[in-house]
């Protein structure tokens, strides 16, 4: 692949409005390198397309480290936060096709790495204040697990297409020049991508919802206005292949999608501390799927290796594993921008993470729920627990349960019968 060059055209911000490069904060005078300061300006918007693309933090940190080096090294960047998507994008697709050959034979389901808080350093747009209530639901919508989810049916090119023009709002022109391909290439991959979406969404939408609001799955219904099939060609003259990508102004997600959304992690949260089926039967859609991933990683026991699906089957496991008595317990936190839970050892066992979980809600009822336990996709969110002092506790817990319902028992067989 060839090294990238530096675009002269303007860039649009990821919420689709052009913007002229001297608003980035990051311009320089001509002859100069960018100094370190600037780069530290980008580095936030080169980790957020890279994620996007790979839902690795390990591999989009990685991917950003090479890209400010390269950005590092190029003179008379006059418009770096163009010029560092191009150079991200053009390295997370390789890293992608390459991380495609390790994700087929992944043990068990593949999850993307979860982001954990507000993201409070991954700013919408280079150079603005901190992002509001609204660019933050941009951002957490286009960073959350559902989305990410979905992002793995696509090509890489197909991927890099969708993002550089649907999200990040890149004309057809400007993605092409990213890809390395033409701009009626780009279109169509990004075309293609709409598709696919279009079909995912489709085929996870609850039968028992086809009748209902197309809005009360926020993230499935914003996907499927973003893969609406393009309009009919317009003569040259009137073509607006080159305008940025509307799909912002129909988002869907408001403060009180969010607000029912925590409402219900609550319910959930106190569905756990109950443990009785009939709780969390209420919480569920009929063909709710929960998901694991533990990547082969987790002591045997600790992660369900298939997707299960249905109401009670699900409900019967989530008080199953409740009924089990480990020593944890669980924290409310924004898990890939949206409302969730982190799964943390007790004390007793040393503490540490052991896990997130990540809803995905459709009627006001849950609709998926994805579990990523994988300890080698939660160590940059802090100490994690000892798996193996957990499932020893656990055992221990089963085997003194087993002990008391022996004793009862053969108290009662003691018991003389009455005559």
């Amino acid at each position: 692949m060839t090294e990238p060059t530096e675009s002269t055209e303007p860039l649009t911000s990821p919420s689709g409005t052009a913007r002229n490069p001297g608003d980035t904060g990051t311009t320089q005078r001509p002859g100069t390198f960018l100094d370190d300061a600037a780069l530290g300006q980008l580095r936030p918007l080169s980790f957020t397309v890279a994620y996007r693309m790979l839902g690795s933090v390990a591999e989009a940190e990685d991917v950003v480290q090479e890209a400010l080096t390269r950005v590092s090294q190029t003179p008379d960047v006059r418009n770096p936060d163009a010029f560092v998507t191009t150079v991200t994008t053009r390295i997370a697709i390789d890293v992608l096709r390459s991380a495609r050959v390790r994700r087929e034979s992944y043990v068990g389901e593949w999850l993307p790495e979860p982001l954990v808080g507000p993201f409070p350093s991954l700013p919408v747009a280079m150079a603005t204040p901190s992002p509001d209530v609204a660019r933050h639901a941009e951002l957490a919508d286009d960073l959350s697990t559902a989305f990410l989810v979905l992002l793995e049916t696509l090509t890489p090119t197909e991927r890099a297409a969708f993002l550089l023009h649907d999200v990040l709002g890149f004309p057809h022109s400007q993605a092409a020049d990213v890809i390395g391909t033409s701009e009626v290439a780009a279109r169509q991959l990004a075309s293609r991508a709409r598709r696919r979406i279009a079909a995912s969404t489709t085929a996870q939408a609850p039968a028992s919802n086809t009748n209902s609001n197309p809005n009360s799955n926020p993230t499935q219904a914003h996907l499927r206005a973003q893969a609406q099939p393009p309009a009919p060609a317009q003569p040259p003259a009137q073509t607006h292949a080159d305008t940025p990508a509307p799909a912002r102004s129909t988002r869907p997600r408001s403060a009180a999608d969010r607000a029912r959304a925590e409402q219900l992690v609550s319910r959930f949260l106190a569905a756990c501390e109950e443990g009785a089926v009939d709780s969390f039967l209420e919480l569920l859609t009929e063909d709710v799927v929960l998901t694991g991933d533990g990547g082969g990683n987790v002591p045997q026991g600790m992660s369900i290796v298939r997707p299960v699906a249905g109401r009670v089957t699900v409900a019967r496991m989530l008080a199953t594993f409740i009924s089990r008595g480990a020593p944890l317990h669980f924290e409310r936190a924004l898990v890939g921008g949206e409302p969730g839970l982190l799964i943390v050892a007790d004390d007793a066992v040393g503490g540490g993470l052991i896990g997130t979980w990540s809803f995905e809600v459709s009627d006001g009822l849950l609709s998926g729920i994805r579990g990523v336990i994988n300890p080698r996709k939660l160590g940059h969110l802090g100490p994690l627990a000892d798996l193996d002092r957990l499932q020893a506790a656990l055992r221990r817990e089963l085997e003194e349960r087993t002990a008391a319902r022996r004793a009862a028992a053969h108290r009662a067989d003691d018991q003389p019968s009455d005559s």
